[in-house]
């Protein structure tokens, strides 16, 4: 995929971004939009947003509006709000903290029963580079996320927001099947003045 023009895009799309708190959902949005790390991290307060244009291997030019939510409980009323209309969802977890995968079952549901009904989820296995350095640090093995991911139907990758493995990968593979699994009404395929995939114009 190529990098486009904000203004020129024939679709719009919106993802969001969630899993438990300190995941890295805030670094992987960071190294996919500048290829950089944020240079004060903190803990994201109710939801961010950014945008991204980019070029499918079709030719189409999408742009997506990515929602970074907060991990924590107190803001999840916030959080459920902006589910609505997402055609996508990147659900983090740490593959070296145990329940930070095992929370993914709800943040399942959470995004199927509040954002579009058929809405594909990515499911990231993040800070693989930690792992890399000492693989008994994991505690999430692939096997076992692969595995809930089949059974779930969702997408899956390991990923790392430090090091930028798989994380330009993990976000344009969703955005690919998004637009392949969107009606042909949302494409822009009935007329020519771009068209929506769940996110509100500027």
């Amino acid at each position: 995929m190529a990098l486009t023009s904000e203004d020129d895009y024939d679709c719009l799309c919106k993802v969001v971004l969630v899993g438990d708190v300190s995941v890295g959902k805030t670094h992987l949005l960071s190294r996919y939009m500048k290829d950089d790390l944020p240079k004060a991290p903190a803990a994201t307060i109710g939801v961010e947003f950014a945008t991204k244009t980019m070029k499918l291997s079709s030719g189409v030019n999408v742009k997506t509006q990515i929602w970074d939510t907060a991990g924590q409980e107190r803001y999840r009323a916030i959080t459920r709000a902006h589910y609505r209309r997402a055609a996508g969802a990147v659900l983090v977890y740490d593959v070296t903290r145990q329940e930070t995968f095992r929370s993914c079952s709800l943040w399942v549901t959470e995004v199927r029963e509040g954002a579009q009904p058929n809405a594909i989820i990515m499911l990231v296995g993040n800070k693989i580079d930690l792992v890399e350095q000492d693989p008994s640090s994991r505690q999430v093995y692939h096997d076992v996320a692969a595995e809930f991911a089949r059974q779930n139907g969702l997408m899956f990758m390991e990923a790392s927001a430090v090091s930028g493995a798989n994380v330009k990968r993990a976000f344009e593979d969703l955005l690919q099947e998004v637009y392949a699994k969107a009606p042909k009404e949302s494409k822009g395929l009935e007329n020519e003045s771009g068209s929506d995939m769940g996110a509100a114009r500027d």
